[in-house]
């Protein structure tokens, strides 16, 4: 039987007391008490996307709000035999897109009544140390943003706990996976500056054990070599501003001379790289040198940098992560997915660029066509 207003406040009011005088907390039956309805139907108000009336769910929320109740999920997850939350795990050393991606992957399981739990990583290999917490928190599925071994595969399988690999792959094990193609961005970054003239390149990747860098160093290799281009210096680095300092004097000595390009392997690193140039060697960038990164981070966007790079879809990758675990969390059992998204090749002022789809001059003899921007 549905209360008045000031019903519902005096006995709201009557109930703190009682509540108060036993010491005890807030529950759902209390709530219901209060509004007049179902203890079901308080459940349903608290549960995202469970069907209700408005007036039971504004009846409900002035009940619970009158009694300071908070829905209790442990007890929630113990009737449900599911933890509502979802881990993330992801490197320290990751580049500064994945601020976004956090954020990005937040909202779209807050949208679907999940929580997230953040692990990070201060290296790739340091992912054993990482799993031990996950397993603890008895999470519903976990969104890795890191390389997992074939035993950390093995293990998710025997647990039966849903993963969603993000911008990683797996060549020997069927699993879900989400990711740009690294290898092709890496290459078409090689081509834009091949078509507008450049030859000698140098490329400073990131660290070693992160796949990511990998496949972008391999698909920027691969394609100069295509072209028959001198091979490119390549030095390492820690995605980090310093290790683009490092790496620019590194090549310059290698080659003896200011390579025509620079690909690094992250936006920081690019501006880095770029800083250097331009303050410290006093090179005309792109007069002399043409620098480009990866990511499309937020500083590569200001004034001072303009930065030449490439960006990752990254509202369409969450969606699509967010996605995919929801979908083994509901339903183990079914076939994994890939799912491959495109960069978006970004001008930039850092980069002497020819429009996109030019031909290479003294290349064509090659027969391969150079691929435009991808969207």
């Amino acid at each position: 039987m549905s209360k008045s207003k000031l019903t519902v406040e005096h006995c709201a009011t009557e109930l703190r007391a009682v509540i108060a005088s036993e010491n005890r907390r807030v529950t759902s039956y209390d709530v219901a008490q209060v509004a007049g309805v179902s203890q079901s139907a308080v459940s349903r108000c608290f549960k995202p996307g469970a069907s209700v009336s408005k007036s039971t769910y504004a009846l409900v929320m002035k009940a619970a709000a009158l009694l300071d109740y908070i829905p209790n999920a442990a007890a929630r997850s113990l009737i449900t035999r599911r933890s509502n939350m979802v881990a993330l795990i992801i490197t320290n050393q990751a580049n500064l897109y994945y601020p976004e991606l956090l954020a990005e992957v937040s909202q779209q399981f807050t949208a679907r009544g999940k929580r997230l739990l953040l692990f990070t990583l201060q290296r790739e290999a340091d992912v054993d140390r990482v799993l031990a917490d996950v397993w603890q928190f008895q999470v519903d599925g976990v969104i890795a943003a890191a390389r997992l071994s074939d035993e950390h595969i093995a293990e998710f399988e025997r647990r039966r706990m849903p993963l969603v690999l993000f911008n990683r792959t797996m060549r020997d094990h069927s699993v879900n996976i989400v990711t740009c193609d690294h290898k092709e961005a890496g290459r078409m970054l090689a081509s834009r500056l091949a078509a507008a003239g450049h030859r000698q390149f140098g490329i400073i990747g990131g660290n070693m054990d992160s796949s990511v860098a990998s496949e972008r160093r391999y698909g920027a290799v691969e394609r100069i070599a295509e072209l028959g281009l001198p091979t490119p210096v390549v030095v390492p680095g820690e995605y980090d501003y310093r290790s683009g300092a490092i790496g620019l004097k590194a090549i310059i000595a290698q080659l003896g001379s200011v390579p025509d390009a620079i690909i690094c392997g992250s936006d920081v690193m690019a501006i880095g790289c770029l800083d250097c140039a331009r303050h410290e060697l006093g090179l005309d960038v792109p007069g002399q040198l043409s620098v480009a990164g990866f990511d499309a981070v937020e500083p590569s966007n200001w004034i001072s940098y303009n930065l030449t790079t490439l960006r990752q879809p990254m509202p369409k990758m969450a969606a699509a992560a967010a996605e995919l675990l929801c979908a083994r969390i509901a339903q183990h059992d079914t076939e994994t997915e890939k799912r491959v998204f495109n960069a978006q090749f970004i001008e930039g002022a850092t980069a002497r660029l020819t429009p996109a789809g030019t031909p290479t001059p003294g290349l064509a003899a090659t027969g391969l066509r150079l691929p435009v921007a991808i969207m």
